[in-house]
């Protein structure tokens, strides 16, 4: 077996505290989570040489130090919770502790056979801003549910109000983000190739720009496994199961699903005639919604991958 060359450390991240730890070494550190602490981290992880850094995501916990470890030109991999726990599981690791677990993102961190570039360091805050806005989406709804099953006229006159204030809001906020989006040439192009697709309107266009950094650089497939639009094989032995999706990222998937339910009816003709197609041939409301998100973000990672404006496909489209 190969020596591995490449020295690699593990972090366990707390609201708090820094637990960090060498892969294949006993010595450990604890920082605090501050600027003070990733100073005193830097330092640490340089004289010790170590090349590539695993880190868990710690519900935006981690985002201080990784920027910094990127900044300061480490490989850092970012790992999701249950990537390291069925890695604890493969070893056959039950004991669990802050300590323990930065061994044990280590070992994970040096396992890693193919590093992903990081991610575009400017879309890390267009990021954040986009997550209000969605969840200022989310409390317009939650205030309209509200005022469904409300009689009474004073209580519905505040939640009248509210929901003008946080539209308003919501308004302002995304006008904001876009003005921030077109102030990057790169980006700003990227946003109009994608806004150029039936059915994509700006908001989609938005997210997808800032929740998929990848598109236009992978494939079909895997642009459609990144939004958890991929449908997975159930099989086992003689038993075929339904296929279905799993994963991916949440946010994003919502959009695409919200934009092909308007572009299967009305904008984009080759998504209305995969929908009638599908729902000709059985296929539930729902599940053909599915097939119409997934094709409408390949048409997407197509189009900015070629640089080109979207033209509709028209002879794919039965006539009338």
């Amino acid at each position: 077996m190969a020596k591995r060359t490449t020295i690699c450390a593990g972090i366990d991240t707390g609201k708090r505290k820094l637990d960090v730890a060498l892969d294949g070494n006993s010595e450990q550190l604890q920082v605090e989570n501050t600027a003070e602490g990733h100073k005193a981290l830097l330092e640490w992880l340089g004289r010790r040489k170590v090349k590539r850094v695993g880190i868990e995501a710690s519900g935006g916990y981690e985002q201080a130090v990784v920027a910094e470890l990127r900044r300061m030109r480490f490989v850092v991999v970012v790992f999701q919770p249950a990537q390291v726990r069925a890695y604890a599981k493969y070893r056959g690791q039950r004991a669990k502790n802050d300590r323990i677990d930065a061994a044990l993102i280590a070992a994970c961190a040096a396992a890693v056979n193919k590093i992903h570039p990081a991610p575009d360091a400017r879309l890390s805050p267009l990021a954040g801003q986009l997550t209000l806005i969605d969840q200022i989406g989310e409390d317009i709804t939650r205030f309209k549910n509200r005022l469904e099953s409300c009689r009474d006229a004073r209580i519905q006159k505040l939640w009248k109000e509210d929901i003008v204030r946080l539209a308003k809001r919501e308004r302002v906020e995304f006008k904001a983000l876009v003005a921030a989006i077109r102030e990057h040439h790169d980006l700003a192009a990227r946003l109009d190739l994608i806004y150029s697709v039936g059915g994509a309107g700006l908001p989609t266009a938005v997210a997808i720009l800032v929740r998929m950094p990848e598109i236009g650089q992978i494939s079909r497939e895997q642009a459609a496994a990144l939004a958890g639009l991929a449908p997975y094989d159930d099989d086992s032995g003689e038993h075929i199961g339904a296929r279905h999706i799993i994963g991916g990222r949440k946010r994003l998937r919502e959009a695409l699903y919200a934009a092909a339910l308007a572009a299967s009816f009305r904008w984009n003709p080759q998504l209305i005639a995969l929908y009638k197609r599908l729902i000709a041939a059985g296929k539930g409301h729902k599940r053909a919604l599915i097939a119409c998100a997934r094709k409408l973000l390949v048409f997407i990672n197509a189009v900015v991958a070629r640089g080109t404006p979207w033209q509709a496909d028209m002879s794919a489209v039965p006539a009338a």
